[in-house]
């Protein structure tokens, strides 16, 4: 990983490439290509030049997948993002945070009148509002909160969030009943979207069935997403590079 001196100011750009990779957590040069609509050649140049200036570190912790890049702590200054910290990248979350930071690229261009957030993003909403806009009490207590990878929020306050969970294995059923559940009974949402592949979406259904979600939660292919044929979430999907 880079340092952490800075060279120069931090750009109006740049410091807006470094509050979405900050809030996304993690966030790969295909999902900021995706995005902006930039060549990848394009957003590369741009996170690696904030990658040398310290203000982003690249992960790439899994052979043959795409550099992921998280907010150093020199970043989050420069950039004047508040209430986020650092992000890291472990090798079990690493496909899952590549997976996340394409889908909501990919959802930005779906749902035009929502802002798509990150959990951490969220997260930092969340408390300085002192109100769930996208999460859910599990379990009947405060303390047991219940964040989706990504959400989207109104552009509009007569309008409510849509929490999307990234579902890329299949958790134990009374887990995943426990959350359907929770979903099916937040109604400060919308409504919630999980985005799988082909071999988790028959064990969703199944805890959406028992849980009587169905009414709330939606189950999508993951693979969809991508209106121009296969691309980078199917090949993140697969551990294709």
């Amino acid at each position: 990983m880079a340092g952490t001196r800075i060279q120069g100011t931090c750009s109006e750009e740049l410091a807006l490439i470094i509050a979405r990779v900050a809030g996304l957590g993690a966030l790969t040069a295909e999902a900021l290509a995706r995005e902006r609509g930039w060549t990848l050649a394009a957003a590369r140049a741009r996170l690696s030049q904030a990658e040398r200036r310290g203000l982003l570190a690249a992960w790439r912790p899994l052979r043959g997948q795409a550099s992921l890049y998280t907010a150093t702590a020199a970043g989050i200054r420069a950039a004047g993002v508040n209430g986020i910290a650092p992000g890291r990248v472990s090798p079990a979350g690493a496909r899952h945070s590549a997976v996340c930071s394409l889908a909501a690229a990919e959802l930005c261009h779906g749902y035009p009148g929502y802002r798509v957030v990150g959990e951490a993003e969220l997260r930092r909403e969340e408390r300085s509002g002192g109100t769930l806009l996208a999460s859910v009490v599990m379990g009947g207590t405060a303390a047991a909160v219940h964040r989706p990878d990504l959400a989207l929020l109104p552009g509009h306050a007569d309008a409510a969030a849509i929490a999307v969970e990234v579902e890329l294995t299949v958790k134990a059923p009374r887990r995943l009943e426990a959350i359907c559940l929770a979903w099916s009974r937040a109604r400060h949402l919308e409504g919630v979207i999980y985005l799988a592949p082909a071999e988790v979406r028959p064990a969703l259904g199944r805890a959406i069935e028992r849980s009587r979600a169905a009414g709330r939660v939606a189950v999508v292919a993951l693979e969809s997403l991508e209106s121009r044929g296969p691309g980078p979430i199917e090949r993140a999907i697969t551990g294709g590079a």
